[in-house]
């Protein structure tokens, strides 16, 4: 298996208001096409770790590798090309700019990254948004849509440019039953169809359990993985 992200040795420390150890000797790997959940109590490191996973957070010991590159030690700019290029983001909140239509929403992380004409970027976003069912929304202002349309829109805006990894913090906390299986079924047609792989910090235990493999975390560290 081809593994896409890794981590070696990984530990983290929180200085307020003490110093305080909130990740501890993380060893995990990620493999190409995989559905992975990361579980545990609040407190547990989870979201930190995603965070670190993600590159935004530089403050840490120990090694993250992305696609058999050292990512850890590079420098602002370098970390943002590789985020734009291989990291999509799904939040528990879907962060739409409520006045822009739901197509200009998903264009915006391929307008920054500026590998691709204007016109080739509105294709490809009518393509996501056909992909996740909302093409026919696609011209509609982001507020006049309910929140399960939201956060699929929010999820053709991470494929904009056909990440190799989605991160996704609570991708499903707000949403109910109906589109939190809507949602989980997007994400494992992306992992089977496309190759993605998706790292999901959840508190849903049928989310996590119906996942391809799940990382249980506690006190900072890594309890089982099962």
């Amino acid at each position: 298996m081809q593994t896409v992200l890794e981590t070696k040795n990984v530990g983290k420390y929180f200085y307020d208001p003490e110093k305080f150890r909130v990740l501890n000797n993380i060893n995990i790997k990620a493999y190409k096409g995989e559905f992975l959940t990361l579980v545990g109590k609040s407190g547990s490191g989870k979201s930190t770790l995603l965070y670190l996973l993600s590159t935004m957070d530089t403050d840490y010991d120990g090694e993250i590798w992305m696609d058999k590159k050292l990512v850890t030690g590079l420098n602002q700019n370098d970390l943002a090309d590789i985020r734009n290029e291989n990291i999509g983001f799904v939040f528990q909140f879907h962060y739409l700019l409520p006045e822009f239509t739901c197509l200009n929403n998903v264009m915006i992380p391929a307008l920054k990254l500026g590998r691709y004409s204007k016109q080739e970027i509105e294709e490809r976003a009518y393509k996501k948004l056909e992909i996740l069912g909302l093409k026919d929304q696609a011209l509609k202002p982001a507020s006049k849509l309910s929140g399960g349309q939201q956060q699929r829109v929010a999820i053709a805006r991470a494929l904009i440019n056909d990440p190799k990894i989605i991160m996704g913090d609570e991708p499903t906390g707000n949403l109910d039953s109906k589109n939190t299986q809507i949602v989980f079924d997007i994400f494992k047609q992306l992992t089977t169809e496309f190759g993605q792989t998706i790292i999901a910090v959840t508190h849903d235990n049928d989310f996590a359990k119906a996942s391809d493999r799940t990382i249980v975390m506690q006190d900072g560290e890594i309890l089982s993985e099962r």
